[in-house]
């Protein structure tokens, strides 16, 4: 029948219409349907009923650990009045060998004596070049560099607003550990594994005895990984 395709249209226009009205009102003794965490919550899921809309700012999705955006550098937590502790990056230059779109300039410090220094002096990351790519962070063998979640980096001035420095860089681990829980604790158990490996001894006899090996669980967490081997990138170790 001619026209029955649009009959069918509005129809489900309208039942929506209609369960956004009636999901307002059964919302309206818990907080409200809108700026509401726990209906957000709701709404996105499959039992969201009516107006899905994110009305963002006000409301945000969170996003997974997984998540992707401008890199930050990994400090130590800070002592009481200090904005960071001490940097994990020893400005060995991989992270900028290895950018696809070479965004990353670093300088490295140098001793008193004229010696390189194994930490940073200057760091810069140009956020409009960067591809959020993440190789950095997966090279990275000290665990230096890590992918942000902040995404709300937009200014009017992409001259200096959009060229990260050093200090706008730095966050210490616990931060890294609150925005990726799960991430944060596989890597630490990795590095504790690769320190443990290589403290290892053989047994007496001139055998190995039972090769240890990271749980499953944690082995999904990190960022290399194929069948049969399991690559540490941050001590150079690896299992088999």
């Amino acid at each position: 029948m001619y026209g029955l395709g649009i009959v069918k249209g509005m129809a489900i226009t309208f039942r929506n219409f209609v369960e956004s009205y009636l999901d307002d009102i059964f919302w309206m003794g818990k907080g409200g349907r809108y700026y509401n965490d726990a209906a957000l919550q709701v709404r996105q899921s499959l039992k969201g009923e009516g107006v899905v809309t994110v009305f963002y700012p006000e409301e945000k999705l969170s996003v997974p650990e997984r998540f992707r955006f401008v890199p930050f550098l990994v400090t130590d937590d800070p002592a009481p009045g200090q904005k960071w502790g001490h940097d994990w990056c020893t400005s060995c230059g991989i992270c900028a060998k290895v950018c696809p779109p070479q965004c990353i300039w670093i300088k490295r410090g140098t001793q008193p004596n004229g010696r390189p220094k194994p930490e940073p002096e200057e760091f810069f990351i140009d956020i409009d070049i960067c591809m959020n790519c993440g190789l950095c962070a997966e090279f990275c063998p000290f665990d230096a560099i890590k992918m942000d979640h902040d995404y709300e980096l937009a200014s009017y001035d992409r001259t200096t607003a959009h060229i990260h420095d050093k200090e706008r860089l730095s966050k210490p681990i616990s931060y890294w550990r609150e925005i990726a829980p799960k991430k944060a604790e596989a890597e630490a158990a990795a590095r504790d594994f690769a320190e443990n490996s290589k403290k290892k001894k053989k047994s007496k006899d001139g055998e190995d005895g039972d090769e240890p090996r990271l749980e499953e669980t944690t082995v999904r967490q990190l960022p290399y990984r194929c069948d049969g081997l399991i690559t540490l990138t941050w001590s150079g170790a690896s299992s088999a």
